[in-house]
């Protein structure tokens, strides 16, 4: 006689009266968790003959996997490219202040700074899951010092660098380890850039083609040679030239080796990029759009001056510039802000701004089996959102890390 007996004794959790966000979908069905995984039912029903342990009523709110931001340079006072002696603090403050923005990982970004900043900044980022304590940690993202000078926009000019003969051991001496890298950003017109581009490939780090003056040949070919990534379409590169379209190309180039995507990120702040500049790109190629924040210390902080690694930084409303200039300098904007705003300015459908957040990054960094989905069997990371995409809970592994309270949205 089969037993009643679950395979496992951990809880079971059935979220009902919710619709879930599932092969690009909303579909009104129960979402089960057990042991931090999305569970299948019917497995459940038939091979274990177990039912749910405790059921949650979620008031017919949208069920979507959690955001995943990939450029994020700080927030909340905290700015990651500055060398602090209690910079695990700060990354731990920011991490757990994002939960209610409805990221649950990111990959903090380290601006172009002089290399005893990185020496002393890497080392303190730790891979680690998310929880109670805040947002999973994906790996740096190391944007600089390899970009072009005339695309600088707001990096120190005195600390960029150029790629000299050993040009992997240059980069290597310049950060001095890749063990928590995940992505670095770099101009691919750089003489030697397409044999640094093989080599991080091939440790899986992923190659982002930014702060550039590349034509689309030079685009293209780091492409082939396995970047992935652009950093912030459409800013610090060359505009968009009907004879040469630059990196922007890329999003409808017929030169990409077959089986392969190129992802973009947008600040879809409503600062950054035009809206009609969204949705432009969003047309073009809409399934490898990836919204980021690239928000800077300033984020969730009053207007004022604020640092963002080597530079002053002056926020005005959501504007924020270099102090004294019209450069502007990453972002005060929040996830869940950028994806209304996205959804607002493109007329996209629900799903796909929640999955320009969610899916595209998890695809970006390949961990789509685990993270950026509500698949049976992938981390049970995600969100509770009323129909305006307001966050109303956070949930890491199952477990409930943040809520809006009671007088909120």
């Amino acid at each position: 006689m089969p037993s009643n007996k679950s395979v496992s004794d951990a809880p079971i959790v059935q979220f009902t009266n919710c619709r879930i966000l599932r092969d690009h979908q909303l579909q009104r069905e129960d979402l089960w968790v057990r042991e931090g995984k999305i569970l299948n039912p019917e497995k459940l029903f038939f091979d274990e003959k177990g039912s749910a342990d405790v059921q949650l009523d979620c008031k017919d709110s949208i069920i979507a996997p959690g955001f995943i931001d990939v450029q994020i340079n700080g927030g909340f006072g905290v700015d990651f490219s500055l060398a602090t002696d209690d910079f695990k603090s700060g990354i731990d403050l920011v991490s757990q202040k994002i939960l209610s923005h409805g990221v649950t990982s990111f990959c903090p970004t380290l601006v172009t700074s002089p290399p005893s900043v990185y020496h002393q900044v890497l080392p303190q980022i730790t891979v680690r899951n998310g929880g109670a304590h805040g947002a999973g940690i994906l790996g740096a993202h190391l944007e600089g010092p390899f970009i072009s000078k005339e695309k600088k926009g707001a990096h120190p000019e005195h600390c960029l660098r150029t790629f000299e003969a050993g040009a992997f051991q240059d980069l290597l001496a310049t950060y001095g380890s890749l063990d928590c890298v995940r992505i670095v950003t770099l101009a691919p017109e750089m003489r030697r850039s397409s044999e640094v581009i093989q080599e991080l490939t091939k440790r899986g780090i992923c190659v982002s083609l930014g702060h550039s003056v590349a034509n689309l040949s030079q685009a293209e070919e780091a492409v082939q040679h396995g970047a992935t990534f652009i950093t912030h379409l459409f800013n610090a590169m060359l505009p968009f030239h009907h004879r040469d379209p630059g990196i922007v190309g890329l999003l409808t180039s017929d030169k990409i080796p077959a089986g392969r995507r190129v992802f973009y990120g947008m600040i879809s702040d409503g600062i950054h990029t035009n809206p009609a500049a969204l949705r432009i790109a969003h047309r073009a190629h809409p399934k490898g759009l990836v919204l980021v924040t690239d928000a800077i210390a300033g984020m969730g902080l009053a207007p004022g001056r604020h640092t963002l690694g080597q530079q002053v930084v002056e926020i005005d409303g959501l504007n924020t510039y270099i102090a004294g200039t019209k450069t502007l300098s990453g972002s005060v904007a929040t996830m869940d802000t950028c994806v209304r705003h996205f959804q607002e300015a493109t007329g996209c459908s629900v799903e796909t701004a929640l999955e320009a957040a969610s899916l595209h990054p998890a695809q970006l960094l390949g961990i789509e089996h685990k993270k950026g989905t509500l698949n049976y069997d992938s981390d049970a990371d995600f969100l509770m959102l009323n129909d305006n995409l307001y966050v109303q809970a956070t949930y890491i592994a199952g477990e409930e890390v943040w809520q809006q309270d009671a007088s909120g949205m």
